[in-house]
C-alpha cells in the first residue's frame, strides 16, 4: 500500500436489487468530493462473466467504456458523471477476472503446490484488488454488486469483512442500502425486511455503521429510531432515500440529512462542508427547466432504456446547462421501415440515430438519416449511426445503390463500412481482428485521439484541433470512398492515425455523424460538447 493511509466505505445491498446502490455510493462520494476530498470508486460485480462486453445490452443494461478500454458495469458510467472524473479498468472487477487470475497463477506454479480455496486464495485476490484500487486516494468507495443472501456474492463479503482487521476500525466503513416497503393496504412502513437484511450480514460477520432506507414515503422520527436500534447503529446513522426527481438531486437529500456527520465520527475525519451551490444550480435546472426541446431517438434496444443510459444523461446534462428539459421521443428504428418518417418526426426539433450491433432495425435508421438530410434537420449519429450516415449518402446521393457494410452483407460489392485487419489499440499495441475472431476484446476500445479539420463544424463544436473520444466498435469506414463523398459535400472532418472519425454534410444547418461514443465522456458540471451543440442546434431549429 502507500503512505497515504486510504479510508475504505463499503455499500452493500439488501432485499432486492436495482434499489439504486450506484447512485446513492456516487452521491455519496460526490459530497466527499466537494468536502475537498480526494475520492475514488470501485465496482465489484458478483457474476462469471469477465466483463459485460458480450452482453446483451436487453440482460444487463449499457455497457460502458473507460478511457483505457475496459468494458464495464454501467454504474462506473454513474461515477465518472456525478464526480467528473476518468475512471479505468481497475476500478470495476468480476468474479470471472476474480477467477482467472487464480487460476492463471495456479497454472504458473505461484501457490506452490497448495491446494486452491475460496478462503483464502480467492479473498485475498479480491482484497488486493481492492486495497490496489483505493492507493493514493483518501477515501475509495466499493459497491457490492448483487444482494446480501446471494450465493454469489459471498466471497466478496468476506473479503470486506477480512479487510477491516487488517486495515482498522478507523479505515473502514459498512452502509447497506436496503428497501423499507409500504404497504397501502395497511397504510403502513414495514421495517422487517431491513432487519432480516441486516441480520444476515452480521452472520457473516459484518455489521453496518449506517443504513440507507429506499422507500416511496417519509420516514417519521420514531421509525427511524427502531431501525437504529434493532438494526445497530447509532440515531443519526438511518438515512433515508426518496424517489427522487432526478438522479442528481440525491447527494442534496442526503446533505440535508447531514449523512456526513455519521460517515466522519466512524472515519475520524474532521467536520466536512461540500461546496454544492453550483451542482444546486444544475440540479434546479433539471428539475424545473424554463424552456424545452424534443429529440427523435431512433434506437433499437428500447425495451430496456438503460441500455442507452450514458446516451440519455448526456442531454440531461446539457439541458441542465441549457436551462432546458430534453424531451426524448422513442422511436423503434423497425416501425420505420414500413411507417412513413413524417409520421414519426413531424414534432421533432432533432434526429439522433444511436449506435448498436446487428443488421436488425438498420434500414429504418437509414430512412431516419436520410430524412434528417433533405429535411435539414439537425442530426447527430453515433458509431452505428456514423456508418449508416455514410451507407445512406452513397446510396441516395452517390448512386451506389448496394451500398452496405460487410457487418450486414460480408459480400457486398460496395463496402462503405469494413473490417480492418490490424489496427493499434489505445495502448498501442496491434491488434488483429476477423469476421471469426470472438467478439469479447476485439473492438476498438477506449479513448483515441481525433485530428479535426479546419472550418469544420467539428472544429467549431469542440474548439479544438485535437480532441481525445472512446469509442466501441469493430468496422470502419473505407477510405476507398472518400474522394466521391467529399466531391459530393460530404465532409471527413475528422481523422484517428488515418481511420475516418467524423463525416458532416457541408450544406446542412448541423450534421454530424461520429465514430466515437460521445456521450461516454458527458458528465453534469461538462456536458459532452458534440451532444451540447447538438442540443444547442435543436433549439436554434425550433424557434427558427
Amino acid at each position: 500500500m502507500s503512505e497515504k493511509q486510504t479510508k475504505f466505505i463499503f455499500v452493500t445491498g439488501g432485499v432486492l436489487s436495482s434499489l439504486g446502490k450506484g447512485i446513492a455510493s456516487a452521491s455519496i462520494a460526490t459530497l466527499l468530493k466537494h468536502s475537498g476530498k480526494d475520492v475514488s470508486m470501485l465496482k465489484i460485480d458478483p457474476y462469471l462473466n469477465v466483463d459485460p462486453g458480450t452482453m446483451s445490452p436487453l440482460e444487463h443494461g449499457e455497457v460502458f467504456v473507460t478511457e483505457d478500454g475496459a468494458e464495464t458495469d454501467l454504474d462506473i458510467g454513474h461515477y465518472e458523471r456525478f464526480l467528473d472524473i476518468s475512471l479505468s479498468k481497475q476500478n470495476n472487477f468480476t468474479t470471472g477476472q476474480v477467477y482467472s487470475t487464480v487460476i492463471e497463477k495456479e497454472r504458473r506454479g505461484d501457490y506452490l503446490g497448495k491446494t486452491i480455496q475460496v478462503i483464502p486464495h480467492v479473498t485475498n485476490e479480491i482484497k488486493e484488488r481492492i486495497v490496489k484500487a483505493g492507493e493514493g486516494k483518501d477515501i475509495l468507495i466499493v459497491e457490492v454488486g448483487g444482494t446480501v443472501g446471494d450465493i454469489e456474492s459471498l466471497p466478496f463479503l468476506e473479503a470486506i469483512r477480512e479487510l477491516r482487521g487488517q486495515l482498522g476500525r478507523e479505515n473502514t466503513m459498512y452502509i447497506h442500502l436496503t428497501l423499507v416497503p409500504y404497504l397501502k393496504a395497511a397504510g403502513e412502513l414495514k421495517t422487517k425486511p431491513t432487519q432480516h437484511s441486516v441480520q444476515e450480514l452480521r452472520r457473516i460477520g459484518i455489521s453496518p455503521q449506517l443504513i440507507i432506507c429506499r422507500t416511496e414515503v417519509p420516514l417519521t422520527k420514531e421509525l427511524k429510531l427502531k431501525l437504529a436500534s434493532s438494526c445497530g447503529v447509532d440515531n443519526n446513522s438511518v438515512i433515508e432515500a426518496l424517489d427522487a426527481p432526478s438522479i442528481y438531486k440525491v447527494p442534496l437529500n442526503f446533505l440535508k440529512q447531514d449523512i456526513l456527520t455519521p460517515i466522519c465520527e466512524h472515519l475520524k475525519l474532521p467536520k466536512l462542508e461540500p461546496k454544492m451551490d453550483e451542482w444546486k444550480n444544475l440540479v434546479k435546472n433539471v428539475v424545473d427547466p424554463s424552456k424545452e426541446v424534443t429529440i427523435g431517438f431512433v434506437g433499437k434496444y428500447l425495451e430496456l432504456k438503460e441500455s442507452y443510459k450514458s446516451l440519455t444523461e448526456a442531454f440531461v446534462h446539457c439541458g441542465a446547462h441549457l436551462d432546458t428539459k430534453v424531451n426524448l421521443k422513442w422511436i423503434d428504428s423497425e416501425k420505420l421501415e414500413n411507417t412513413p418518417c413524417e409520421a414519426e418526426f413531424c414534432e421533432v426539433d432533432g434526429i439522433l440515430v444511436a449506435g448498436g450491433f446487428g443488421h436488425r432495425g438498420v434500414e429504418g435508421k437509414i430512412e431516419a438519416i436520410r430524412y434528417a438530410r433533405e429535411n435539414k434537420i439537425p442530426f447527430l449519429g453515433i458509431c452505428l449511426g456514423m456508418q449508416l450516415s455514410l451507407i445512406e449518402f452513397a446510396r441516395h446521393v452517390l448512386g451506389i445503390k448496394d451500398a452496405n457494410s460487410v457487418e450486414f452483407d460480408k459480400d457486398t460489392k460496395n463496402p462503405i463500412v469494413y473490417l480492418i485487419d490490424e489496427f493499434m489499440d489505445a495502448s498501442g499495441q496491434k491488434q488483429l481482428r476477423t469476421h471469426k475472431s470472438p467478439l469479447g476484446g476485439t473492438m476498438r476500445l477506449g479513448a483515441y485521439e481525433c485530428d479535426t479539420k479546419d472550418g469544420s463544424l467539428l472544429q467549431k463544436v469542440y474548439g479544438a484541433k485535437k480532441i481525445v473520444e472512446r469509442h466501441r466498435h469493430r468496422y470502419e469506414a473505407n477510405p476507398a470512398y472518400r474522394e466521391q463523398f467529399e466531391k459530393n459535400g460530404l465532409i471527413i472532418s475528422g481523422e484517428s492515425d488515418g481511420l475516418i472519425e467524423v463525416a458532416e454534410i457541408k450544406d446542412h444547418p448541423w450534421f454530424l455523424a461520429v465514430q466515437f461514443h460521445p456521450e461516454f465522456t458527458s458528465r453534469l458540471k461538462n456536458p459532452n460538447p458534440a451532444i451540447f451543440g447538438f442540443v444547442k442546434a435543436a433549439q436554434n431549429h425550433k424557434n427558427a
